[in-house]
């Protein structure tokens, strides 16, 4: 079992880290970010997580390790209601944000939106994101667990999902961008396990 929070992190707050962690409680809004997921690991510019607020989790001391394979899905309810995917890779949190529940049964298809990386100390914050900031509102864990990689390759990630509220195999395939679009498009699903012969 991976460790917890060193020190209690209250609302909007968080202490030294060094794997992910038990969510804590509820309470109440978060616009999505544009940008695709970065290549490279560290703390942006003035973008969306430029902001005081958030260079603090790219500061973060966090047990890399334990952090291996790590899923989660943040519920962030900020100017529109949205689910954020993250799967860990590289040392930082992949992340797409998904506009609708994301499916827990196969046939069923969600856009998500590819957004910046996310630094490992994020992938435990619950808590609310202050009104100055960009994405304001509050955040809680949705789902956590870990995800087994199956076939990731660029524009097509198939995965096994271990967490609480989702499990099985799922499916992150980018689509082909339509004329004047800027943001970058995926489809998130559930699909069938290959039953063995």
């Amino acid at each position: 079992m991976p460790p917890k929070r060193k020190n209690g992190a209250g609302k909007g707050r968080q202490a030294t880290l060094d794997a992910p962690g038990d969510p804590q409680e509820d309470p109440p809004t978060s616009t999505i970010s544009k940008a695709g997921p970065s290549d490279e690991a560290g703390p942006p510019g003035e973008s969306e997580l430029g902001s005081d607020f958030s260079k603090k989790f790219w500061e973060m001391k966090v047990d890399a390790g334990a952090f291996k394979n790590y899923y989660l899905i943040h519920e962030h309810k900020a100017r529109r209601l949205h689910w954020d995917l993250r799967l860990e890779k590289d040392g930082v949190l992949k992340s797409w944000a998904v506009p609708k529940e994301p499916p827990a049964v196969e046939n069923v298809k969600r856009l998500a939106v590819a957004v910046e990386d996310h630094p490992l100390g994020y992938g435990l914050f619950e808590g609310e994101i202050p009104g100055e900031n960009y994405g304001a509102g509050y955040v809680k864990i949705w789902d956590k667990g870990t995800y087994e990689p199956l076939d990731i390759k660029d524009g097509k990630w198939v995965f096994r999902l271990a967490g609480q509220r989702l499990s099985g195999k799922y499916c992150l395939v980018r689509l082909r961008p339509r004329p004047g679009e800027k943001s970058v498009n995926w489809l998130f699903f559930r699909t069938r396990e290959e039953v063995p012969k």
